[in-house]
């Protein structure tokens, strides 16, 4: 039996790896750029970052906006070119519907360095809730090639969660 040499034991870094960590730095960016503050989470149940936010003053303000990060250096992008289309696991997206905080679903494109995004709890219709008691685990959600994410679309979901927060005093 032939002798591996030692660098073909070692643990590698993968591209899903490298662009999973460019997804975490692209939406860490926008969120940086805002005035914002990020955590990203070690854990991974369904939530990758949290984002804190600030009011102009500097003040922290309540609520969090949490984010689920999908990346890939090929889209799948419907023929119509509306919608990028992400699969995601059914059990996160039962706990995204019952969450009262936005969440958010991002999917980065590598290769362009641009993402588009969809608030969860706003965009799931009826139809694909249904689909949640279908057999399988994962389900494919379409997020419009419209919503592009930047960090002026990240100060509108902020205002989001503000008025969630203040809809509960």
């Amino acid at each position: 039996m032939a002798k591996l040499p030692i660098h073909h034991l070692r643990k590698r870094r993968t591209r899903g790896h490298v662009i999973a960590d460019l997804s975490e730095n692209f939406v860490e960016r926008q969120a940086l750029l805002c005035g914002f503050a990020v955590e990203r989470n070690r854990m991974d149940y369904g939530i990758d970052m949290i984002v804190i936010t600030f009011n102009r003053r500097g003040e922290v303000e309540n609520g969090r906006i949490l984010f689920q990060l999908k990346a890939s250096d090929k889209p799948t992008i419907s023929a119509d070119a509306a919608a990028v289309f992400c699969r995601i696991d059914k059990a996160d997206l039962l706990y995204w519907l019952e969450e009262k905080m936005p969440v958010i679903l991002v999917h980065y494109d590598a290769k362009k360095n641009m993402a588009w995004w969809i608030h969860v709890q706003n965009a799931i219709e009826s139809r694909q809730k249904a689909q949640l008691f279908v057999s399988g685990k994962q389900m494919t959600v379409a997020i419009p090639t419209a919503n592009v994410f930047d960090s002026s679309v990240l100060k509108v979901i902020a205002r989001r969660k503000n008025a969630i927060v203040a809809s509960d005093k």
